[in-house]
């Protein structure tokens, strides 16, 4: 019964140890749609994302995490829609979720602009006794098969941007929807708290060729405390980039990406971990693909990130 319980804790506490129960990712400034759905339609084109990420390398059932987005304007650019599927596994439990998108944004200059976006979907947790070896055979907690729930969701985000700055605002998991997969009472049922997340970044053009962007990342979920963590991403010719994270009280994260004809992206980060783990851990991969789709007004140009 106590693995039972320890698996329930890491899917659905908020204490300080597991400060968030959505899945993180070390490149987020890649595609912060997924974390804030203003961002649909920001920028000028249609972009899909897919994202692969295995957790804390060399200890057994650790989270893996899988998802796929894409996001992208209506033809006046005044709304933006967009979608994903993401699969977060942790050992034998599984989270599987799908999600829609739509923002509304509003001009204040020609240079800067303001968008809001509400998010909506579904989620399916699941339990897979049968990976699961229990001291107590007869344990009434959770049976041999599998066991599953399907549970909605819904968020909101704020997001101002221009060419050289932005700052995001979000807040998935307003629903705060109970979780039961347990076949006994109250003993282990989770829920679903809300998360708030802030963002914001400032690009500085040095040369013609070097871009330096400083990012900063705030996230809250209660009970645990505020988590920041900041980057710095150099980019060169906006072709390639390299950039380095710290996450206070977790990891350091390098990371390496390449921009290919315009329209493709493959990124690669690494997760260096500075808590205790790392006695057990070789660290944390995170790779990244992405697909640019420009109308045929745009197609000759190299799109920025912030427009």
């Amino acid at each position: 019964m106590k693995k039972i319980l320890v698996i329930l804790a890491l899917l659905f506490s908020g204490n300080s140890l597991f400060s968030q129960q959505l899945p993180h990712f070390s490149q987020y400034f890649l595609n912060d749609f997924l974390i804030n759905p203003a961002v649909a339609g920001s920028k000028s084109y249609f972009e899909g994302v897919s994202t692969h990420r295995s957790q804390w390398e060399g200890i057994t059932d650790a989270p893996r995490t899988y998802t796929l987005s894409v996001n992208g304007p209506t033809k006046n650019r005044k709304m933006g829609f967009g979608g994903y599927l993401f699969t977060d596994i942790v050992g034998p439990t599984r989270r599987t979720g799908v999600n829609m998108a739509y923002s509304y944004h509003i001009k204040i200059n020609d240079k800067l602009k303001v968008s809001l976006g509400i998010n909506a979907g579904v989620m399916q947790f699941m339990i897979d006794a049968s990976k699961i070896t229990l001291r107590d055979q007869n344990d009434v907690v959770i049976s041999n098969g599998v066991q599953s729930q399907l549970v909605p969701d819904a968020g909101f985000g704020l997001y101002v941007y221009h060419k050289k700055y932005y700052f995001g605002f979000s807040a998935p998991q307003l629903l705060n929807t109970n979780v039961d997969l347990t076949e006994v009472g109250d003993e282990t049922n989770g829920s679903l708290p809300s998360h708030f997340f802030a963002t914001g970044g400032y690009k500085f053009q040095l040369t013609d060729a070097f871009v330096v962007e400083p990012i900063a990342f705030a996230k809250y979920v209660s009970p645990a405390p505020i988590q920041f963590e900041g980057t710095l991403k150099v980019t060169y010719k906006e072709k390639v980039w390299v950039s380095g994270t710290y996450r206070d009280k977790d990891a350091i994260t390098a990371s390496l990406g390449f921009f290919l004809n315009k329209s493709f992206t493959v990124a690669y980060a690494h997760d260096f971990t500075t808590t205790n783990l790392k006695n057990y851990s070789d660290g944390t991969h995170e790779l990244m693909i992405g697909a640019r789709f420009y109308s045929r007004k745009n197609k000759e140009k190299s799109a920025p990130r912030i427009e």
